[in-house]
């Protein structure tokens, strides 16, 4: 992240704005479909995307791969189910 970021004011993947979403979070064929349908079941946000989008970066930063593959953005989309989760619980 920091060799990214480093021409930018931005210090991590949580900070990106929909520019640096589009330069740093390209997905191939099978992460947009699996995306798409994602957003289309749990009807996400755009800004719910975006935060999936960020979160699929970072796992695939710490595993190492420079390209965001499905299985990244799988797991992200897992995260956001777990944290909506854990949020209707803990305010409901």
């Amino acid at each position: 992240q920091i060799e990214r970021f480093k021409s930018v004011s931005i210090f991590c993947n949580a900070r990106m704005g929909t520019k640096e979403i589009q330069e740093y979070c390209r997905l191939d064929a099978n992460g947009q479909r699996l995306l798409a349908r994602a957003s289309d079941t749990l009807m996400l946000s755009a800004r719910a995307v975006h935060s999936i989008l960020k979160v699929a970066r970072t796992i695939a930063d710490l595993d190492q791969s420079a390209d965001i593959r499905t299985g990244h953005v799988a797991e992200a989309v897992q995260y956001r189910g777990f944290d909506r989760e854990n949020n209707s619980t803990l305010n409901g």
